[in-house]
């Protein structure tokens, strides 16, 4: 497998417009053969690293395809939505059925099925909520082997991706304490993307964007409540002034 180092990964996303377009290239250039994806969905992502990367041998499809109770996220479908969604998924990628290993449920329940270590590069995709970026990552992170990476999207540096309706996108910063927690360097990357080097070189936070600076939530917390005290103080002004007239 080839090494990467922070000029080439650098030179690969300015070079890249999309999250579509860099993990190909980063596939091919780092020779991962072994990949999963958590998190599939319609099946673009997945048809797009297999009609562009040759090397891949096995590549592990793991998404539940059904609504779930306990996550209130814009995504979450009705169970016919989903049903579709799996079979979009299945003929997307048909062309390489040989490849494919359908891993159909949550992360949690099918992730033993794939051994320790075999994995030289997983790409997060799921709910993005706290309790399932933890459980991504933590059940993830034994399956790829040393030297090799766990990438995902919405990295976004707003936990306030959606609006308040849904639970908060915590990709960010939980990836990056999950990082210094297993002592491992993490990059920001464009287009909400993270990449997570299982090395032993020591935890360290590698921002290519400059826009990954403040990782408490107490900010975000605080500023969206003084926002929302400040709409509330608006539109009670504006009443009081209707009943004045």
């Amino acid at each position: 497998m080839n090494a990467v180092d922070q000029q080439r990964l650098r030179a690969w996303t300015a070079a890249s417009g999309s999250r579509m377009e860099f993990w190909p290239r980063f596939i091919n250039e780092t020779g991962a053969a072994a990949v999963a994806e958590i998190g599939v969905y319609r099946g673009a992502f997945a048809a797009r690293l297999l009609a562009e990367c040759a090397d891949i041998s096995v590549y592990i499809m793991i998404d539940p395809w059904r609504h779930l109770p306990d996550w209130n996220k814009p995504a979450n479908k009705a169970d016919d939505v989903f049903e579709r969604y799996f079979e979009e998924s299945m003929h997307k990628t048909s062309e390489w059925a040989d490849k494919r290993i359908v891993l159909r449920g949550r992360t949690a329940d099918v992730i033993d099925e794939i051994p320790d270590g075999a994995l030289d590069f997983a790409y997060v995709d799921g709910d993005h909520t706290l309790r399932g970026i933890t459980i991504d990552l933590i059940n993830v992170f034994p399956k790829v082997r040393s030297g090799g990476w766990i990438g995902g999207d919405d990295f976004s540096p707003t936990i306030w991706q959606h609006s308040q309706d849904f639970e908060p996108t915590l990709v960010c910063p939980f990836a990056i304490h999950f990082a210094e927690a297993v002592g491992a360097r993490i990059y920001a990357l464009p287009h909400k993307q993270f990449l997570i080097e299982k090395t032993a070189a020591g935890y360290e936070l590698v921002d290519f964007t400059g826009r990954y600076r403040a990782l408490d939530l107490r900010s975000q917390l605080i500023g969206e409540g003084a926002e929302r005290s400040s709409r509330a103080r608006v539109f009670a002004g504006r009443i009081r002034r209707r009943r004045q007239r």
